[in-house]
């Protein structure tokens, strides 16, 4: 599919999901979900996955009530899964720092 060949309106909406996919692997990477593909290797930083997260909660709060019904349960959907292994990865920080000052 060539996007030039879509209306002006279907290539906004390709391009906010490819915006949504970009900070999505952005978020999954950080979590220690996908290698990154600079380094090939998994390089796990929450800091950075939050702030991907943070930035689709935005792009839904001000796009809300603006998004054809497709394209915001697609937003929703990558940020229920996106904040659902978010808790789990803090969860786990949580606990391997309680794990840690008990060994000291």
């Amino acid at each position: 599919m060539n996007i030039d060949s879509l209306n002006p309106e279907q290539q906004d909406q390709i391009l906010l999901m490819m915006l949504i996919q970009q900070h999505q692997q952005i978020a999954m990477m950080g979590m220690g979900k996908l290698k990154s593909p600079a380094t090939d290797a998994i390089e796990r930083d929450l800091a950075q996955a939050k702030y991907a997260i943070d930035t689709l909660n935005m792009i839904e709060k001000y796009t809300k009530g603006n998004l054809p019904d497709e394209l915001r349960t697609y937003l929703d959907q990558t940020l229920t899964n996106l904040r659902l292994n978010y808790a789990d990865e803090a969860k786990k920080d949580e606990s391997n720092k309680e794990e840690n000052s008990e060994e000291n």
